[in-house]
């Protein structure tokens, strides 16, 4: 069994800064303005579309009544969640929308608290993790010490997910919330947009367990075991450094995973934290400039999330 993840000093060999890119990893000049532009009509539709997908498979659940057609739409809920996660991770880093106003409102009213996310909190304690990746400010520690890890660890964690036993302290934290002023403030927001989408999907449908069923428990369930898989993706066994490469790791990006955990360019992880700037359209672009500067290399990468995963519970190579 290895004792860490972190690639080998020789395999992150010292390249910049470049002609491209200064000694940060961050784009030089103008280079910088044109990838960070954001599309704000294509996000648009982004968000549309992600709702769009909500109504379509509760809509067809309730209608057809069959018992593998909620199954199914119980099972994609899990990677709607997903999505749910990602674009409110894009608008807690004002990247959803180029006008601040615009972006906080999506972004708290129709994808944060539809996700059960306290987006202000999470704002402050996500930009402590890009400050500092394993610093003494790192909000999701829990997900990221304590690998490589013996096989059984991993699957204990990842059954305790699965149950709802980690979804449910969750809940009941924000729940718990409500019994103090502060608190309020922060969980009735979120509990109030809940029962909204409770009691809308109960009139659109006529049928009281769709919410529970399909919007609820793929949260309490489904969304914690992608959400530990994708953080060992992300970020699982490696160490506080300057150097991003050896607090994040990198990963070919296949469709599969693309559609089922790591949609929105979000893959692409090590870019956004060389530049957390840079809006999750950019970043395929931006992760090629570092491969042609050599910042990023073979050496470094992951064939797949499996090969990382494997790694994670055993000494296995690259």
């Amino acid at each position: 069994m290895v004792d860490t993840l972190v690639p080998p000093l020789r395999d992150r060999p010292e390249v910049l800064p470049s002609e491209r890119l200064l000694e940060n990893g961050m784009l030089a000049g103008d280079l910088r303005g044109d990838f960070r532009r954001i599309a704000d009509a294509r996000n648009a539709l982004s968000v549309v579309a992600l709702w769009a997908g909500v109504i379509l498979l509760c809509g067809l659940s309730a209608w057809l009544k069959l018992w593998w057609v909620v199954l199914l739409a119980f099972l994609l809920m899990g990677p709607i969640h997903v999505r749910f996660a990602i674009l409110m991770h894009e608008a807690a880093h004002k990247l959803l929308f180029s006008k601040k106003r615009l972006n906080d409102f999506v972004g708290t009213w129709l994808i944060a608290y539809p996700a059960f996310v306290p987006i202000t909190l999470y704002r402050r304690g996500h930009l402590s993790h890009h400050r500092d990746e394993f610093g003494p400010d790192e909000p999701d520690m829990g997900f990221y010490q304590g690998y490589p890890c013996e096989p059984s660890d991993l699957r204990r964690r990842l059954l305790r997910d699965a149950l709802g036993i980690s979804g449910w302290k969750n809940f009941w934290a924000l729940l718990r919330a409500t019994k103090t002023a502060q608190g309020r403030n922060i969980a009735v927001p979120i509990l109030l947009i809940q029962l909204g989408l409770w009691a809308g999907s109960w009139i659109a449908t006529g049928e009281w367990w769709i919410y529970p069923l399909l919007w609820w428990l793929p949260w309490m369930t489904q969304w914690r075991v992608l959400n530990r898989l994708r953080a060992i993706g992300e970020h699982g066994g490696m160490e506080r450094s300057g150097d991003r490469r050896a607090t994040t790791h990198n990963v070919s990006q296949h469709l599969l995973a693309r559609f089922w955990f790591v949609p929105y360019n979000t893959g692409w992880h090590l870019a956004h934290h060389v530049d957390m700037g840079i809006p999750w359209r950019n970043l395929p672009r931006y992760h090629a400039e570092l491969v042609a500067s050599g910042y990023v290399t073979d050496a470094i990468t992951y064939r797949s999330y499996l090969s990382l995963w494997k790694a994670a519970t055993a000494a296995s190579a690259r």
